[in-house]
């Protein structure tokens, strides 16, 4: 008799379950910049930067613990401050951004590893080349002071080898060094 009182009440409580419906935040493209620094001749960093062309996060979670993002960034806006440098940094040897116009990342895990503190897991394609990268976020939710809209704030950085995906693998480390060091900051806005 227990049985059949309880399944009634199962299937009656499965089928008015509602799954929470995913947030999307996009990206607040004047407040969005990939950095990057790289060591030159041993002795001293050279920093650059590319503008972040699209941008998004969905999660269902208040503390984005189940989020997915992506990026997409423009190789051809490589800017180092240095004309002549960043037309090197486009052509077939280093960067072949008319070969690869695009850096990309879309997250597989988005873990909470402490407070605003999250580990970003997954695929990022540079000049052809596609690795899963593990990169360090640090987000801040808050309202936007003048419409009241809510906002969010992640600092993201990571470090790849230029060698791991073909970016002038011919240089020396000596003269520019292997380690690249990337930090996005990013604005989101909620949709």
């Amino acid at each position: 008799m227990k049985k059949l009182t309880i399944l009634p009440l199962l299937a009656i409580a499965l089928f008015s379950w509602k799954s929470i419906p995913a947030d999307t935040w996009k990206l607040d493209e004047h407040h969005a910049r990939l950095r990057f620094s790289i060591t030159h001749l041993s002795v001293a960093d050279v920093e650059g930067s590319f503008k972040i062309k699209e941008s998004s996060i969905t999660t269902s979670g208040k503390d984005f613990s189940d989020a997915t993002v992506s990026f997409v960034a423009d190789a051809a806006s490589v800017n180092t401050d240095n004309e002549m440098r960043d037309n090197n940094l486009r052509k077939a040897d280093c960067l072949d951004t008319d070969k690869f116009p695009t850096i990309q990342f879309k997250s597989t895990s988005f873990k909470k590893t402490g407070n605003n503190k999250y580990a970003v897991s997954g695929p990022l394609t540079l000049h052809g080349v596609t690795k899963n990268v593990t990169l360090d976020a640090t987000g801040t939710i808050g309202e936007n002071p003048m419409d009241h809209s809510p906002i969010a704030g992640f600092k993201v950085t990571g470090t790849i080898n230029r060698k791991d995906f073909g970016v002038s693998p011919s240089t020396p480390s000596a003269i520019l060094s292997d380690k690249v060091e990337f930090v996005a900051n990013i604005e989101y806005v909620k949709k």
